[in-house]
């Protein structure tokens, strides 16, 4: 049997000859790994064997279904001070039909076949009470078959050093994270009605995941499918990506429209239970996609947006979406008036995904300002021309990282008198830096480090949890634009908790990375900084960063772990 420790950062692969890798990559047997408090470490063990084997990170009592098996037990001894997390990682389908690690399983135990190369995520948290120093851990595999003894089949040694500098809570990091939900996804995964008490269940455990992150914003849909199902009508195999509104519309006898809310308010109040109260976003007001060849077109005349509100006439006792203008901006101004009571309106931004038309979406967002003065916005926008535009009324902006890099002298000027706020997000055409599947697991850790070198106040990314139809066999979908992995960075466990994945650790480090520079600058150690960052993002000129540049990521950036780390070991 051969086993041996690597980094947070390795990403296994089987298929295109990856079968020859265990020689190689089970030889160390020992790591040193540097956290803060308030803080973790982590590392992989993998495990690999010239024979069919079972292995299990629990202590049950486990025979293999088809009879005899050689059964491999890992165990974990820690020093006190320091908490442990164990998770099997399991390997995913990418678009090239190979087979990489991504997955934290739920899963205690599983069967790896002769020769395959299986890791195991471990991870060591130091909270604010632990003390400074170096802490030791050993990892031990037993074997047995059967009715035998266990016998020890070898160890592995890592020590931790947590440094006296403590990170915030994540509910008090700066980094300003805004990962999009998708909630009706949630649901149909799950088979429990929308907004049901199961809904919400499941949805408490998720946003929990996501305030770990320091996750900033709240995404409510208070239209039906803003994204038209992101078109997958256009697709030979499509999968249900369709969103739906949280706010309930009834038609009175009397012809006047009301609206419940309660489903709206209590997603916001579960958000705050879990730290994240900055921003609400409403989604299906402004810029709706539409293709309406297909029949997803407007459906209000004189009204120069798609939006479209559902609602249940009681007279008729039937289900009807409103078409007349008069009666959207009705709904519009309720919406605003309520948010106004509730006293969250400042929080309110109304998100525009990525308009193409300046002169169509300056049109729709005066509508929308008419109907409510009091709305703020915040825009996606993935034409440079964009930012040149200097839109009246946008409080956010989030351009993505070609535009930052194609007009970043003119986001420069925008930065210095801005009142709001300016993110940066990585999509589907951008495939290096990128959160894919077959990104370098180090580029997840860069996009915070990003948002430093550009002075910019976070990152913005649409998939948390827009899941395919079957994401954990086949995560893949309309590739080669949407490449595996750009649709979510959690996968659907049981009991209603979200699985994590590789990408959420490698991005949860780079965020953390970011909270310790700001640390370090508040205590005047900027140049360190600096000197790190300069270290880590290669590139001279903005420009660069734009495909037609031609460059290797490699010229951009670096995918040397050590690069990284220096931040932590200057402590």
């Amino acid at each position: 049997m051969r086993f041996g420790l690597q980094s947070m950062f390795y990403k296994a692969v089987r298929g295109h000859n990856s079968w020859a890798q265990p020689l190689k990559e089970t030889q160390n047997k020992h790591m040193e790994l540097v956290c803060c408090r308030r803080d973790s470490a982590a590392l992989q063990l993998v495990v690999s064997d010239d024979n069919d084997f079972l292995l299990t990170i629990g202590t049950d009592p486990i025979f293999w279904k088809g009879g005899p098996l050689r059964i491999v037990r890992f165990e974990l001894i820690v020093d006190g001070g320091l908490s442990a997390d164990v998770k099997l990682i399991g390997l995913i389908e990418d678009d090239d039909r190979s087979l990489k690690a991504d997955l934290l399983m739920d899963e205690r135990e599983i069967f790896v076949e002769k020769r395959a190369l299986q890791p195991i995520w471990i991870e060591c948290a130091a909270s604010e009470h632990t003390a400074s120093g170096v802490y030791n851990g050993t990892i031990k595999l037993y074997t047995h078959t059967m009715f035998e003894d266990e016998r020890l089949e070898g160890e592995c040694t890592f020590t931790v050093t947590v440094k006296p500098d403590m990170l915030p809570e994540p509910k008090d990091y700066v980094f300003y994270l805004d990962l999009w939900q998708h909630n009706s996804n949630i649901a149909r995964k799950y088979q429990v009605p929308l907004w049901s008490e199961e809904h919400y269940h499941i949805l408490d455990r998720y946003l929990e995941s996501m305030g770990q992150l320091g996750q900033k914003t709240l995404s409510l849909i208070v239209s039906e499918i803003p994204w038209s199902g992101q078109f997958s009508h256009r697709d030979y195999n499509p999968s249900n990506l369709f969103e739906y509104s949280i706010v309930k519309v009834v038609r009175g006898r009397d012809g006047q429209f009301h609206c419940d809310f309660s489903a709206f308010d209590r997603y916001v109040r579960l958000g705050e239970k879990h730290g994240i109260c900055a921003e609400i976003g409403l989604f299906g007001l402004l810029n709706i996609w539409q293709d309406r060849d297909a029949g997803y077109g407007a459906i209000i005349e004189g009204y120069p947006d798609g939006i479209r509100v559902r609602y249940l006439d009681e007279a008729s006792g039937t289900y009807r979406f409103i078409t007349e203008k008069e009666h959207l901006e009705s709904y519009i101004r309720a919406l605003e008036a309520h948010l106004i009571r509730r006293g969250w309106i400042d929080r309110v931004r109304v998100v525009a995904d990525e308009p193409g038309d300046a002169a169509l979406f300056k049109e729709r967002m005066e509508c929308l300002r008419k109907a409510a003065p009091s709305f703020q916005f915040k825009v996606a926008i993935h034409h440079a021309d964009f930012i040149r535009q200097e839109i009246e009324g946008i409080a956010d902006y989030a351009p993505l990282l070609t535009c930052v890099g194609a007009e970043y002298e003119k986001l420069s000027e925008h930065l210095r008198k801005r009142e709001g706020r300016t993110l940066y997000y990585v999509a589907c055409n951008v495939d290096n830096p990128n959160t894919f599947l077959r990104s370098p697991p180090l580029e997840s850790r860069l996009m915070p480090w990003l948002s430093e070198k550009f002075g910019l106040d976070g990152f913005l990314r649409w998939s948390y949890t827009a899941w395919v139809d079957e994401p954990l066999k086949r995560p893949s979908y309309r590739a080669p634009v949407w490449k595996a992995g750009d649709a979510n960075f959690v996968y659907p466990g049981a009991a209603g908790k979200p699985q994590l994945s590789l990408r959420y650790k490698w991005l949860q480090r780079g965020i953390r990375d970011y909270e310790l520079m700001q640390l370090m600058k508040a205590s005047g150690r900027g140049d360190e900084v600096r000197i790190a960052v300069d270290r880590v993002i290669r590139f001279k000129d903005s420009r660069e960063l734009h495909p037609d540049a031609r460059r290797k990521s490699t010229e951009l950036f670096s995918l040397s772990e050590a690069d990284y780390d220096q931040l932590l070991q200057s402590l």
